[in-house]
């Protein structure tokens, strides 16, 4: 009887704890095969609907807000009232004066907010489910946008209109963002664009945007991918220090984006590769709940691979 040989993205071994592939095997018959952004946009949508991520088209905050409202009643097994989604929601989720830093201590430490309900008893509403990772709903959306001088209340409107590339919502709420560039372009040109986006329209309205820990950066050749605080500390040094032409490298860099990688630390960076292991759902989840650490400082940090 032959033995099947090993498949490039078998994991270590087939359970909720298996986060890393065992071995990758680099098929080079796919490095031309998706140029343009829209085609790479395409390939990582449909690769992701294939491991069981709902689309949806989804390019609005106002259908946003309705499906992370939906999404919510669906992992808690409730049903808010409006009154009591619009408390919980201004006051647990979407707070005036919360920021980045606020909200990525709320994923990461404080994912379990209590409702005031109706009758005035309380219940304990979870954000992201701990404790049985498999609970939460992974969908993505494509070309999200923010017109200009969206979210204006007098000052501060947009600057500029922006559309996202591709996000990927947990239980409704955007939590990792992944931006492409057609292939041939430098993947910087991609941590810029987010560099861009924070300043930019990420805060706009509720700032549901602010809630995404991890940004993925692609050219469909080479992907990285880094925390919420490398772009967050990158940009206010940068402003600290004069910009970035003073030739600055502070440890939020680019610099100090990361590789996906194998078991044998092996990186695994063409973009079809990488979404197919590190977008498996126990992977993605295991890396949100487990594998995310916060500093002192309130700085977010993913582990590599080898670290986990």
């Amino acid at each position: 009887m032959s033995v099947a040989p090993a498949r490039g993205y078998d994991p270590i071994a087939v359970s909720s704890e298996s986060t890393v592939v065992a071995e990758y095997v680099h098929d080079p018959s796919r490095a031309d095969a998706y140029q343009s952004e829209s085609a790479l946009e395409k390939e990582v949508i449909r690769l992701l609907e294939g491991q069981a991520y709902d689309y949806l088209p989804i390019t609005s905050e106002a259908e946003l807000v309705a499906n992370l409202r939906m999404q919510l009643e669906k992992v808690n097994t409730m049903t808010f009232s409006d009154a009591e989604w619009e408390q919980f929601y201004t006051t647990k989720i979407a707070g005036a004066n919360d920021g980045i830093i606020e909200k990525t201590v709320r994923v990461q430490e404080d994912h379990v907010q209590i409702l005031r309900r109706d009758d005035g008893s309380t219940k304990n509403i979870a954000l992201v489910d701990k404790t049985n990772i498999h609970n939460n709903r992974l969908q993505v959306i494509n070309q999200y946008e923010i017109g200009r001088g969206e979210g204006d209340t007098g000052e501060g409107g947009a600057k500029y209109a922006n559309r996202y590339d591709v996000t990927v919502l947990v239980n409704g709420l955007p939590m990792v963002h992944i931006e492409l560039k057609r292939r041939g372009v430098d993947i910087r040109e991609a941590f810029n664009q987010i560099n861009r986006y924070q300043r930019d329209s990420f805060w706009v309205g509720s700032g549901l945007f602010e809630y995404v820990q991890l940004f993925v950066i692609s050219n469909g050749t080479l992907t990285k991918y880094y925390s919420n605080s490398t772009r967050n500390r990158h940009l206010a040094e940068q402003k600290k220090f004069g910009g970035a032409g003073k030739g600055r490298k502070t440890s939020n860099s680019f610099e100090f984006t990361s590789w996906w990688a194998d078991a044998n630390n092996q990186p695994i960076t063409e973009l079809t590769a990488f979404v197919k292991t590190f977008f498996a759902k126990h992977s993605l989840l295991n890396i949100l709940t487990k594998y995310c650490v916060l500093t002192a400082d309130r700085d977010l940090l993913v582990m590599r691979p080898y670290q986990i």
